[in-house]
């Protein structure tokens, strides 16, 4: 990987310095142990990490002034993460107002590339919903294509995204790719026995079925779902509407 240029460095040396500065470590090892993690973490509470990130992302001084640079600070601050919450820092970055021109479909190979090698259900979840779901809402013709061919991704993680991709889009929602999307990954596709799978099929059902349950009792009525995704599907179903 290319380094990245120096207003980038800049900016990814400012961010380790301040995370380094400000962790708990005990708190770390609980936070290790409850995701599971292989990479560390600093400690730092959500709230705590926003506080920190937030003067350094908007700092003028530490702008990236192309679509380049801010790619190659995102990518940099995830590949060499040495602490979980930097990689937590390349998508507060991703997603940073200031970046938002460069939220188009030509970022989906970067979001594939995050999805790929974070491979955790903490940061594949955010790439989904903070970053590929708007690419998706404002591109729509052009993205759909592509979200449509990572529901038969060969990694899991990259599947999980593409199943949660229009998770926000409520009444808004391509009920043609959603479907394809949990299609695509029903109990005898390559991965519908995997949890983080069967978990999301019946989330993106539980949440659309806020704006149209009707949809999602045609659908789980046609479907062979794991007990899972459909108890998932209509948890908030009222009563009287389950069949």
């Amino acid at each position: 990987m290319s380094a990245a240029p120096d207003p980038a460095r800049a900016l990814i040396g400012a961010v380790r310095d301040s995370l380094a500065g400000v962790g708990d470590p005990e708190r770390a090892i609980g936070q290790q142990r409850y995701m599971k993690s292989a990479m560390p973490f600093r400690g730092l509470t959500s709230p705590a990490l926003r506080a920190t990130l937030r003067p350094l992302l908007g700092d003028p001084a530490h702008q990236l002034s192309d679509r380049a640079a801010w790619e190659a600070c995102v990518r940099e601050l995830w590949d060499d993460a040495a602490y979980r919450e930097e990689r937590y820092a390349a998508l507060a970055l991703a997603g940073h107002r200031r970046y938002r021109e460069f939220l188009d479909v030509s970022t989906l190979p970067l979001f594939h590339h995050l999805a790929r090698t974070g491979a955790w259900w903490d940061l594949v979840d955010d790439i989904a919903t903070h970053h590929v779901a708007p690419v998706l809402r404002a591109a729509r013709r052009a993205a759909t294509p592509v979200v449509r061919s990572w529901a038969t991704d060969d990694d899991l993680w990259v599947r999980r995204v593409a199943i949660l991709s229009q998770l926000p889009a409520k009444a808004e929602t391509d009920t043609v790719l959603l479907a394809h999307c949990l299609d695509a990954n029903l109990p005898e596709s390559p991965y519908g026995t995997e949890f983080f799978i069967r978990k999301a099929i019946g989330w993106a059902l539980r949440e659309f079925a806020k704006t149209d349950p009707d949809w999602v009792l045609e659908y789980v009525d046609d479907r062979e779902l794991s007990p899972l995704s459909r108890r998932e599907a209509l948890k908030h179903v009222a009563p009287r509407r389950k069949r």
